[in-house]
């Protein structure tokens, strides 16, 4: 127990930890950048390699490397690390970082300040923010 306690500091008189709710991010840094994925959801973090293909439900955060198709009937967020090349296909999507690629989103594509699209983009709402770099075409499709 000795040797634990050295690895592991148990501070006294300290409050337990509270529940965080599903639906909110986890932060280590509140500087940081870079918004850590949700409970519910999965991270695919900077470093990682793939290629292939990714399926999904949920919730996923990429931020990693990419060559390959994204096919969801979720919600993705690509991390500000993120190269992606191949086509998007999801509920909604978050850019961050750079897709090579086109996307296909049944509900809202966001395009975030300094990211890059290089593709055509399918949505039934599209935000583009001042900064983002955006090579291709956009079809903009009414709910009706």
């Amino acid at each position: 127990m000795q040797q634990l306690s050295r690895l592991f500091p148990i501070a006294e008189n300290t409050e337990p930890p509270q529940p965080v709710p599903a639906d909110s991010a986890i932060v280590t840094d509140p500087s940081a950048p870079t918004v850590m994925p949700t409970q519910s959801g999965s991270f695919l973090s900077q470093g990682v390699s793939i290629i292939g293909s990714i399926k999904f439900l949920n919730r996923v955060f990429i931020d990693c490397s990419l060559k390959g198709t994204v096919d969801s009937s979720g919600t993705l967020t690509i991390g500000e690390h993120a190269h992606i090349h191949g086509d998007i296909r999801t509920k909604s999507v978050n850019v961050r970082g750079i897709v090579e690629g086109n996307i296909f989103a049944t509900e809202r594509c966001e395009l975030e300040e300094n990211c890059t699209l290089r593709g055509d983009i399918e949505a039934s709402c599209l935000v583009v923010s001042e900064n983002a770099t955006f090579l291709g075409n956009a079809k903009v499709k009414t709910g009706k």
